[in-house]
Formats: structure tokens, sequence, C-alpha cells
């Protein structure tokens, strides 16, 4: 039987420990990967593209909110993606489960319950807690016109988030500047931006604090 293999992304380096101690409690034999950051969780998600499950938490070094989120959806399809956190506002659950999260974790959830949510995401599909938000056609919209993004556009558009410049896109990401222009462009296009800056503010709005 193959062992089931859970990656826990999150830069708090006891309550990772306590998750992951969770998990092996609820899940035996489980493999469970720490990541203490985005690019680290992407190293190990490389390493290993039959994972079984992600445990994110939304606000991780190198995110911008759910940007990990749509980010790990769009390289990994496959790949469930369980969000852990400490805002446990009806509307940021809401949110996760629009982006593609299978399931939502707050982070002040006694240890057995996160591992019986986890198990629960692996056998039925998905977790949540009950809701209370409606849906919001914005985040449909919103998560409509992220999903039109490559994976490399994704990239670009975080980093230009950032306030880099086309040349320094480039360094970043190992890419010709004329690269970095056209992907530049169909991200304008495909977003409905009109400027750089426009579409700096779209992300930010990934943050979990610009909804409330």
């Amino acid at each position: 039987m193959t062992s089931t293999t859970i990656l826990v992304a999150d830069d708090h380096p006891l309550f990772r420990s306590a998750v992951t101690h969770a998990l092996r409690e609820a899940l035996p034999g489980a493999t469970v990967i720490e990541a203490s950051s985005a690019a680290s969780l992407n190293q190990a998600l490389d390493a290993r593209p039959g994972a079984d499950l992600v445990l994110l938490d939304l606000m991780m070094p190198g995110t911008h909110g759910f940007s990990a989120l749509l980010h790990v959806r769009g390289e990994h399809p496959e790949v469930p993606v369980v969000v852990i956190s400490s805002n446990e506002h009806p509307r940021v659950i809401r949110r996760a489960q629009q982006f593609g999260a299978a399931g939502f974790i707050p982070k002040s959830s006694p240890a057995e319950s996160i591992g019986q949510a986890v198990a629960a995401v692996l056998e039925r599909g998905s977790w949540f807690p009950p809701l209370t938000a409606e849906r919001s056609e914005a985040d449909a919209t919103l998560a409509a016109k992220l999903a039109q993004l490559t994976p490399q556009q994704f990239r670009v558009l975080l980093c230009m988030a950032d306030g880099l410049l086309n040349k320094q896109i480039a360094h970043e990401l190992s890419l010709a500047e004329n690269t970095v222009k056209v992907h530049v462009t169909a991200i304008l296009r495909k977003l409905e931006c009109h400027s750089r800056t426009q579409a700096a503010v779209l992300v930010k709005s990934l943050e979990p604090e610009a909804l409330l």
C-alpha cells in the first residue's frame, strides 16, 4: 500500500510541528513533509509531484495571501490544497473555497480536529466549516480571470505586484526581458487591467485583510 504524502506549509515552527504530530496521529504511516516558505513548498512539490495533499497557511513569507493557493492550484492542479489560517472570517473561508481549496481549517481547531479534517478531505474530497458568507460573484470573476494565466505569467504578476521592473523580473525568473514584456502584455489583457499599477492592486486584493 502506498504511503500518503502530505506537505505542511507554515512559517511558524511550533505550529508546523504540532500539525505534523496531529497528522501522524490521525494517519499512521503517512509521510509528512514540512515547508517554511512558499519557495520551499514549491521545491517540495517539484520533488514530490505525487503528493496527496498540501496543508497551506495563507500568510507565509513570499506570498500575497491567496496567491500561494492560486499558484499551487495552477502549477499542481491534481494536488488538493487545504488552507489553514488564523483568519476565520466567513468571507475568507468562502474565498478559499471559490479559489479552489479543498478545505479550510481554522488554526484555533484542536489538534485532533485538524487530523480528522485532513482525513475527511483525503476520503471525501473536501471539508469546510459551516459557511455563513454568501458566494461572491466578484471573487468568482477574479478567480476566473486569474485562472487564465499560465504558471509563468502568474509568477510575473507577483513580481509586478512587488514593484519589480521588467529587467528585474527577467533576472528574478531567468527570462529574457522581451519574454517578460510579452507576458506583461498578456497579463494585463487577461486581467482587463490598463496598467501595471492596476494589476498590482488586484494582487493586493488577494490579501485576506482586503475582505474585512
